[in-house]
């Protein structure tokens, strides 16, 4: 396998986790391999009326406890050892929330930036049909992730709902309002980043009015954390980054602010006129009390981990730190929120919208926040015990909790036949 597997790196987590709870190698065994891996080729008319070819992937891991669950990414680097990894570690951020989901994940080898709409729709109409074989409103619930959004999501329930001969409004989450989403999915992942950051300072008896955040990243998950860790908080968020670069300033920026110029600006906050304009990696080494990493894998690595001062990292995105970065903070007494912990918000909340299109019965979003802070807040404080009884960094304790019960469902259920 590659030098930086990212399967082999989750694979470094679990079993450190499993060592730790003294698990039977046979039950590694059944928690080592997903279930299910589809690759698919599939073919795509252009605009100028070529055939184009795409490959894409869907893998679930563990259905155990429930349906798989993982979102779709379009990506000219999509793999199918990432789709792997990712379909691994949503097995564990399932399990670690509590709800009854298994994990699963799916992409599109594509860059989105060099297709039309229209091609876009194309492209993700066939890709849903050619996976049809294995997904189901009680099997696999796809979702948005990393250059998809609710339209695409409209499209594959569309795209199911044909081809089923009616509207099967549970088949996705992170859809639009309109056809069964839920009211508050959109700043979900990043409300549940907003609450560990809150239990992690009180954690360490540090006033989240006093705290300086530096965010990473400044898509739907970061930009989301930091106007809610900002504002319901009170935190300063000091710095802020995204693919055109940083922005520090010690008297903290207004969200809302920035937000609306990146709107009108590209996407990019690149140019804001109230802040420093630093590099990312100034941006890691800000001497602040959270840094918040939510842009995409493998961000901090050895190379740059010893330059980070950050007294808590709540990890936004998925696998932002290599394991060999993490041995690092962590002997330097950093405080390691793992990321199937902290941005567990966004598949907590299509949980919630998964079971109001089964019911079709919709909820108002202040039910939808506060189930949502209940469940978050009750995850890090069982994590948290579980990190004190065996004396464990954070991460390892978040898979020794969600091991044990994706573990104890599997010994329940037994090996069939």
């Amino acid at each position: 396998m590659a030098e930086n597997s990212l399967f082999q790196n989750a694979l470094k987590q679990f079993n450190k986790a499993a060592d730790v709870m003294d698990l039977s190698q046979s039950m590694r065994q059944v928690l080592s391999f997903p279930k299910r891996e589809l690759t698919v080729n599939f073919p795509v008319r252009m605009d100028n009326g070529e055939i184009r070819v795409f490959t894409g992937h869907r893998v679930q891991h563990n259905i155990a406890r429930g349906p798989a669950k993982g979102g779709v990414r379009y990506h000219q680097n999509v793999t199918l050892d990432e789709v792997k990894a990712l379909a691994f570690w949503m097995t564990w951020k399932c399990a670690v929330v509590g709800i009854p989901y298994g994990g699963g994940k799916g992409g599109v080898c594509v860059n989105p930036q060099e297709l039309s709409l229209s091609e876009i729709e194309r492209l993700s109409r066939r890709y849903f049909s050619e996976i049809q074989i294995i997904i189901g409103e009680g099997e696999d619930i796809p979702a948005p992730d990393v250059n998809t959004n609710a339209q695409i999501m409209a499209w594959y329930m569309d795209t199911y709902s044909m081809n089923v001969g009616h509207s099967v409004l549970g088949i996705v989450t992170g859809k639009p309002l309109e056809i069964g989403g839920s009211k508050g999915r959109t700043e979900a992942t990043g409300r549940g980043v907003r609450v560990v950051a809150e239990e992690a300072l009180k954690y360490k008896d540090m006033d989240p009015k006093e705290a300086r955040v530096a965010v990473q990243g400044f898509g739907n998950v970061g930009s989301f954390a930091a106007k809610l860790i900002y504002e319901e908080m009170g935190s300063k968020i000091v710095g802020i980054s995204d693919v055109s670069g940083g922005l520090y300033n010690p008297d903290g920026f207004d969200i809302d602010d920035l937000m609306e110029y990146r709107d009108q600006n590209d996407g990019v906050i690149d140019g804001y006129p109230k802040g420093q304009k630093i590099t990312n990696e100034d941006l890691l080494g800000l001497d602040v009390d959270i840094l918040v990493p939510a842009a995409l894998e493998n961000a901090i690595t050895e190379k740059n981990a010893r330059n980070i001062r950050a007294k808590i990292i709540v990890e936004g995105a998925n696998g932002p730190m290599t394991p060999d970065a993490e041995d690092i903070v962590l002997a330097e007494n950093t405080f390691v929120v793992p990321d199937f912990l902290a941005n567990a918000g966004g598949v907590t909340v299509s949980y919630f919208e998964w079971v109001q299109g089964l019911q079709h019965y919709f909820w108002d979003v202040e039910d939808v926040r506060r189930a949502l802070h209940k469940i978050m807040r009750e995850a890090f404080g069982s994590v948290a015990s579980t990190m004190n009884k065996y004396n464990i960094d954070m991460r390892t304790a978040a898979y020794v909790d969600s091991i044990e019960k994706v573990a104890h469902a599997t010994k329940l259920r037994g090996i069939y036949p």
